[in-house]
């Protein structure tokens, strides 16, 4: 990618993350403390981008430098792929990028429905899920839980925890954090 190329890509990301937001050029100069026509003529491309201004801006938009610089138009992430756990018959579709700057990772994952109880795991923070399909059971320390379609929940994990499919299979859209990422989609 040549150096104009690069330049074009973070001009239009920063416009982008900027109005993603709901936030003027008046607003994003207030949070990074560049001046509002210079914003402007780096986002039009009237002022070269400094590497001074890149982290700033990076910074302001809640965001890292290397996000403002992906091509978005390279394709790279535009087919999601499942990908299947045999050892636990788990599938699972991950829809945030890698390195995802908020730390959050979110998948739609396929679980089986098993009639023992797999032994529960434990790891820091929080996992939440949303129940597309099917009902899932729920197993949280000695309780049991049921969550249908439409239900969503949300637990502590250091709680000893497990989830499967009731009944069959359930499909589910899960938010973990790096910790939850680690233990339930890649240990074996």
């Amino acid at each position: 990618m040549t150096q104009d190329a690069i330049e074009r890509t973070a001009r239009h990301r920063i416009r982008s993350l900027r109005q993603a937001r709901g936030w003027s050029i008046d607003e994003l100069a207030r949070r990074s403390h560049i001046g509002p026509s210079t914003i402007s003529r780096i986002e039009t491309g009237h002022r070269r981008l400094a590497l001074d201004h890149l982290v700033t801006l990076a910074q302001a938009l809640e965001t890292t430098v290397d996000e403002l610089l992906v091509d978005d138009d390279a394709g790279g992430d535009v087919v999601i792929r499942p990908t299947s756990d045999t050892a636990k018959g788990v599938t699972y579709w991950m829809l945030t990028r890698p390195g995802d700057p908020t730390g959050r990772i979110v998948a739609k994952m396929r679980v089986p429905a098993t009639k023992g109880s797999p032994e529960p795991r434990v790891h820091p923070g929080r996992d939440w899920f949303y129940v597309l399909e099917g009902t899932v059971r729920l197993l949280l320390g000695e309780r049991e839980h049921l969550v249908q379609v439409g239900q969503a929940a949300e637990f502590d994990t250091m709680t000893p925890h497990w989830i499967l499919g009731y009944g069959g299979p359930a499909e589910i859209l899960t938010i973990f954090d790096r910790h939850g990422e680690q233990s339930h989609l890649r240990q074996g």
